[in-house]
């Protein structure tokens, strides 16, 4: 196995995924992760259909790799029993959000397709 270095890790991607009868709870989080972590995460677009290589709706939220000790334990905590895909930016979509992915809860099935690897 030849490993890779973490310095190709540019930040990292939180995508937060709901229902319309969890999109309430949805909000609270982005809600708390806006008072929490402000000045030091993006907060994405709603998403209420498919988007990308997503396969229910949801919004994301990017961070800088230094946080990620703080902010995965605070999702983990704090996620109200949402599903959560938190993946690298290494460069490499396709592997960043299936052999690099962290999931919270349920995993979700990723749209493949969307990946162009010319």
């Amino acid at each position: 196995m030849t490993a890779s270095e973490i310095t190709s890790i540019s930040g990292y991607h939180a995508h937060i995924y709901y229902e319309p009868e969890t999109k309430e709870t949805a909000a609270a989080v982005r809600d708390a992760l806006d008072t929490r972590f402000r000045g030091a995460i993006r907060l994405g677009r709603w998403h209420d259909q498919n988007i990308g290589p997503h396969t229910r709706s949801m919004y994301q939220v990017a961070f800088h790799r230094m946080i990620f000790p703080e902010i995965v334990p605070w999702l983990a905590l704090n996620r109200g029993g949402l599903t959560i895909l938190i993946h690298p930016q290494s460069g490499d979509g396709l592997a960043d959000h299936t052999a690099h992915a962290m999931w919270m809860g349920e995993v979700l099935k990723i749209n493949r397709n969307v990946f162009d690897k010319d």
